[in-house]
């Protein structure tokens, strides 16, 4: 800027010397008859235009220094409202980061809700289910009333039977309570292995956020906030009213549970106080045939145990097997390599008749396997737009070039090509290509081509994975 105002001082000092000369010039041509008389003014005359073009010179000076001090004094204003822009551009950014914070406890809390809500489901079934065996035990209890009536020799051999389904019982209550056992530690499991699952859910999700491009503009991350706070106040709402939902679900079911067991314990009063006489035949029938019953929920409660034990493992294989697939999609996603064509040492591939394929046996890199230095071939394994570069030279010859053909799945996508008599000679290409998964990318050597290498690695070829589709 300072070179700039120096322009317009330089041009008005030459303006104000051209004009000096001029002067001079025109005072020159004056007529022999009045040179006389302008001698005497001549001194004065230079004197006065010599004084007044230094101070238009001065006054031009002072001028430019103020506008040069403005200048500076805006440069310092600019620089300060850039470093303002700046703090404000890492305000914003800090605001983005918090917007991720809350979309992972956004989609944490969806899955939690997800869960209350299928947990609801099943406590509501649990309720009908329990229903419908209260009223089916009252229908019994009715009933076994109804029917009593023996003699005093049934009475011996409902004894009989009744110590047998007793000691039956006793070892059915003893086998209840260890699968009680077992199904408490195996809800215990299962909730650590929820828990882990939540853990490593959040790790995928974090993974797939690494892997997605974040190009929101900044003032659409401000609106974007807001949206999901509101949205996150919803969730919260909603979830509230699900574990409300569910608390009372519980507590119905609590209370058919005590009603149950006031029922049972009915029975069971109603069992010890019988007599020897007829009455006792009664008393014994129910008592029997609530044992008999007893027995058969004990079975039935079992069963559902066993078969709820074996849901609750089939769910967690499942949730443990889409959890190693999510793993593998995520590490699918990274895919790179790069090669050299030859392992060790140096050495020139062709000429050969025909197209040959290129088999690049040095691997520097190779981050997900999907290059094979045994075959040469790339073989992609996720679908998504996959970049590849190619460098090849060789040594000059008079009949053979350097050059190779860049396939996928047969079909020739680019050519790299060099060509000269004498002293090394080199070239390159690139390709980005959408590939499906499995499909096949690799290099030919066309017919009467050579490439060489060494251990600098002249030839290469790389490619890997931009992003998935």
């Amino acid at each position: 800027m300072e070179m700039t105002m120096c322009f317009p001082l330089l041009l008005l000092i030459c303006s104000l010397s051209t004009a000096q000369l001029q002067t001079e010039a025109d005072n020159e041509i004056i007529p022999h008859g009045k040179q006389t008389e302008s001698q005497g003014r001549e001194p004065t005359n230079a004197s006065d235009r010599q004084q007044t073009c230094t101070q238009d010179i001065n006054a031009v000076l002072r001028e430019m220094s103020a506008t040069l001090a403005e200048q500076r004094v805006e440069m310092r204003h600019l620089q300060r409202e850039n470093e303002a822009q700046a703090a404000k551009l890492r305000e914003l950014e800090l605001q983005k980061t918090e917007v991720d914070k809350m979309k992972q406890q956004l989609k944490a809390q969806a899955a939690e809700l997800s869960n209350m809500t299928a947990r609801t489901d099943v406590t509501e079934n649990q309720v009908e289910a329990l229903k419908r065996d209260n009223e089916a035990q009252a229908a019994e209890l009715t009933n076994t009333t109804a029917r009593t009536d023996v003699t005093e020799n049934q009475v011996e051999a409902l004894k009989r039977d009744n110590e047998a389904q007793a000691a039956e019982l006793t070892n059915t209550r003893a086998e209840l309570t260890n699968t009680r056992a077992e199904l408490t530690n195996m809800r215990a499991e299962l909730s650590n292995t929820t828990a882990r699952t939540d853990v490593t859910e959040n790790q995928v999700e974090a993974l797939k956020r690494d892997n997605e491009a974040q190009a929101a503009e900044l003032t659409n991350t401000r609106a974007e906030l807001t949206n999901t706070r509101a949205e996150l106040t919803n969730m919260r709402a909603e979830l509230s009213n699900t574990t409300a939902r569910t608390d009372v679900t519980e507590n119905q079911v609590e209370a058919l549970k005590r009603d149950n067991e006031a029922q049972a314990a009915e029975l069971s009063n109603m069992a010890a106080r019988t007599d020897v006489t007829e009455n006792q035949v009664e008393a014994l029938k129910r008592d029997n045939e609530a044992q008999a019953a007893e027995l058969t929920n004990t079975r039935a409660e079992l069963i559902n145990m066993a078969e709820e034990l074996s849901n609750m493992t089939a769910r967690t294989d499942v949730t443990e097997n889409q959890v190693e697939a999510l793993k593998r999609d995520n590490e699918v996603k990274q895919v790179a390599f790069s090669t050299s064509l030859l392992a060790s040492g140096s050495g020139t591939i062709g000429p050969f008749n025909t197209y040959t394929p290129l088999v690049f046996r040095y691997v520097v890199t190779n981050i997900g396997n999907a290059y094979n230095p045994n075959t040469g071939l790339f073989i992609a394994p996720v679908r998504g737009a996959y970049h590849f570069e190619i460098y090849i030279g060789a040594h000059g010859h008079a009949s053979h070039p350097s050059s190779v053909v860049l396939v996928k799945n047969g079909e020739h996508i680019f050519i790299a090509y060099a060509h000269q008599p004498s002293h090394y000679g080199s070239s390159a290409n690139g390709a980005t290509l959408l590939l499906e998964v499995g499909d096949v990318v690799f290099l030919r050597l066309r017919g009467n081509s050579r490439v060489y290498d060494n251990e600098n690695h002249h030839s290469t070829f790389s490619g890997n994975l931009l992003f998935t589709m």
